[in-house]
């Protein structure tokens, strides 16, 4: 843009505080017609001499058609371009960046103008049809006579009908104009007068998802998986509920904001560690309104974490509002998830001002911890330009039940755009809950509030960017022998081990959708068990799947425990099905900073040479809160066919592995899950097996006692590998 043309462009911001937001609208639809006329426009009409005579004036740089055509094209795909992308379109289109950002910005203003314009007209439709019902029913009245004296009727006489018509009639008007009142101030536009329209509810998430790719996709559920009882309890509110459901949103929102900004008194600092601790007494203080007080037996929970994640900040609200993203995301945290209703989709093609309805469960990978369901509103709304927030705050109150032992108070994050694609996040997390049914074992790292808190959900979000990033990554070194550098192969294969996570920790928590059954007299660790049907389902292998899992402390870091339980060499300790075999790295597949970090695919060359080699997918991740080691057994043409970029839906899986966190005794503060190296490990064992290829066979009880020495035996190896006198 020349400068006189920057100039003019600053004078028009200038104008903006004495500017009403229609004169606003209109100067920029007048500079976006300007920006966009062909360049040959320059020229028409005038001669040398002309313009010698006219006075010189301002005129903006008019683009040529073919940078129009190019920017429009790239404009339906991203509306929303980086620095790197604008900086592409400049070299292509020979501008500079600044008028492709100004281009942009101007074409987002117009769109949002032009959408505004039509849903006006709606309103303006709506609002001559009530006009011209109004007459007709004052022309009905007016004409009416009475039966029985033929004389006009008084108004006294209405019929009951009309009258019970008209009561409701005002009702109704009353609620609209309430919802849109409220939805004006905090939401920034009216809301449109139309009946609101739920979308097709998605199918309750089941145990075990078969997610084919990053952005989530419900899998197929067999028989066997059902749901909790408080979560199948639970419908889509009422239109009755929905003006209450708004303004608690709206609250919950203001809270965040001030809870996630605001530093003491309301938030102590540690100044041994540096972790913020809420002042309870200074909360309710602040924030006297609230969901109501604390029930009886509850326990709160308040914790607050920053941190900045490779993640563009609009990309970052829509996988936290879109619920098959958010949930596979973070699947070490959210056992299953669901959206009742959607009450608003947001306004400008974006979800500022989306509310939604859903149903959530929270989990610890480990059977000895209830898993926290949750029904509540999220409210997201944009701030500023770069800052945004989503809030949940529960809605128990519209659904009283004494199975509740989770309250969300205004919980979630405050999201601002970073230079080059990043995004600072501060998150809060505050519940209220009844965590009496904790084992003893966990009690600690519950209580600290780093099972469930705010820092577990930073750190999971982090690690999860960068394995996003490392997806769709471009610049792959060769030089290392077993890295994947086939673009096609490396999605399928973290497509592969994404799917196979996410069924891991659906399979091994507390959740209400299953019952798990406890083995005793087995003189190991208590063992739970469950079974499983798999029909129909080509993500797994069909018949009937045993379950079993165990959780038990060890004294030594978590560190330590992940780093011998990943490494391939030290395989054969612990793995009784590798049978002595020596156990080789074929490939792998870096997702994160930490080394630890990665998705491996292994050989293991059985010792005895009759037996055919067997390859193992296994995935590693490490981050502050908690680390996992998951793996399955995998086909070997089927493998090929992944790495050669094919379907990995196709791939049956069976995942086993270890969910080690530490077990609450030392400060989460720095990097890495336990690189201070102090306190211990709580690890959770947990396998699966397919007992009978027979969907409807028994189970024996052969199979049973099968696994549970399976499992015990695993434990005895682990404990005596990472005993304090082997170290």
């Amino acid at each position: 843009m020349n400068m006189e043309g920057h100039n003019q462009l600053h004078h028009m911001l200038d104008m903006t505080q004495n500017t009403s937001e229609s004169d606003i609208a209109r100067i920029r639809d007048d500079d976006f017609d300007s920006a966009t006329k062909s360049g040959s426009d320059n020229h028409e009409g005038a001669s040398g001499d002309d313009q010698d005579q006219r006075p010189k004036k301002k005129r903006y740089h008019r683009h040529t058609q073919h940078q129009i055509q190019e920017m429009e094209s790239f404009f339906k795909e991203c509306p929303h371009p980086d620095d790197k992308q604008r900086k592409e379109l400049s070299r292509e289109l020979g501008l500079e960046p600044l008028q492709i950002k100004f281009w942009f910005q101007n074409k987002r203003t117009q769109m949002k103008t032009q959408h505004e314009r039509h849903e006006n007209t709606h309103l303006r439709t709506d609002n001559e049809k009530l006009r011209a019902d109004n007459m007709r029913y004052r022309d009905a009245l007016s004409n009416s006579s009475c039966p029985n004296c033929g004389g006009p009727t008084a108004i006294g006489e209405m019929s009951f009908d009309e009258h019970h018509l008209r009561l409701e009639n005002a009702r109704l008007r009353e609620e609209i104009d309430r919802i849109s009142a409220i939805a004006a101030k905090y939401v920034g536009k009216p809301v449109v007068n139309y009946p609101l329209l739920s979308p097709p509810v998605p199918p309750p998430r089941p145990l075990e998802l078969g997610v084919g790719n990053f952005g989530g996709q419900p899998g197929i559920g067999g028989e066997m998986y059902g749901a909790g009882d408080l979560l199948r309890s639970i419908s889509a509110p009422t239109e009755a509920d929905k003006p209450m459901i708004i303004e608690l949103a709206v609250a919950a929102m203001e809270e965040l904001v001030k809870m996630a900004q605001m530093g003491e008194p309301l938030w102590m600092t540690n100044q041994l560690d540096g972790t913020s601790t809420l002042h309870e007494d200074e909360y309710f203080r602040t924030f006297p309104r609230g969901i109501g007080p604390r029930p009886t037996g509850f326990k709160c929970e308040a914790s607050r974490e920053t941190a900045v994640v490779i993640m563009n900040h609009i990309n970052l609200v829509e996988l936290v509002m879109d619920v098959d993203q958010w949930s596979t995301v973070f699947s070490g945290i959210v056992s299953r998830a669901m959206t009742l209703e959607v009450l608003s989709t947001g306004v400008a093609g974006n979800y500022n001002g989306a509310l939604q309805v859903m149903t959530a469960e929270f989990q610890v990978p480990s059977p000895l911890v209830p898993t926290r369901e949750s029904y509540y509103v999220r409210y997201c709304k944009q701030l500023s330009d770069g800052t945004w927030a989503v809030v949940d705050v529960s809605l128990d109150s519209l659904r009283p039940s004494p199975a509740v032992r989770c309250r969300r108070r205004p919980s979630g994050c405050l999201i601002q755009e970073m230079p080059n694609g990043y995004s600072k996040v501060t998150w809060v997390e505050h519940v209220e809950v009844d965590d009496r049914g904790v084992h003893n074992l966990y009690r600690q790292l519950v209580s600290s509030g780093h099972a469930f808190g705010a820092k577990r959900w930073v750190a999971t979000l982090d690690r999860q960017c960068e394995r996003l990033a490392s997806a769709m990554a471009t610049n792959i070194p060769s030089g290392d022998v077993g890295v994947i550098t086939n673009q096609e192969g490396r999605k399928s294969m973290l497509k592969l081990a994404e799917r196979m996570v996410i069924s891991f920790c659906a399979g091994v928590s507390a959740s209400t959708a299953h019952t798990w059954t406890t083995l005793s007299g087995t003189g190991a660790d208590d063992v739970r068990v469950m079974t499983r049907k798999s029909i129909d389902d080509p993500g797994r292998p069909p018949g009937i799947v045993l379950s079993a899992a165990t959780s038990f402390w060890l004294p030594v870091s978590p560190k330590r425990v992940f780093d011998f339980l990943r490494d391939e060499n030290y395989r054969n300790e612990w793995d009784i099905l590798s049978n002595g075999g020596v156990v080789q790295e074929m490939a792998h597949i870096a997702n994160g900073r930490d080394t630890g970090n990665c998705v491996s695919l292994l050989r293991v060359n059985s010792a005895n040479s009759s037996q055919s080699n067997m390859l193992i997918l296994q995935e590693s991740c490490n981050d502050p809160t908690a680390s996992f080691v998951i793996y399955a057994p995998v086909d070997i043409v089927a493998m090929n066919l992944v790495l050669n970029g094919g379907d990995p839906d196709y791939v049956a899986l069976l995942p086993s592995g270890f969910a080690i966190l530490p077990d609450g005794t030392s400060d989460l503060g720095g990097g890495a899950i336990g690189e201070a190296d102090s306190g211990g490990s709580l690890l959770t064992v947990a396998f699966q097996i397919l007992v009978d290829s027979v969907p409807t066979a028994k189970l024996s009880l052969g199979s049973v006692a099968t696994v549970n020495n399976l499992i015990a035996c695993t434990v005895e190896r682990i404990k005596a590998s990472l005993s304090p006198e082997n170290a």
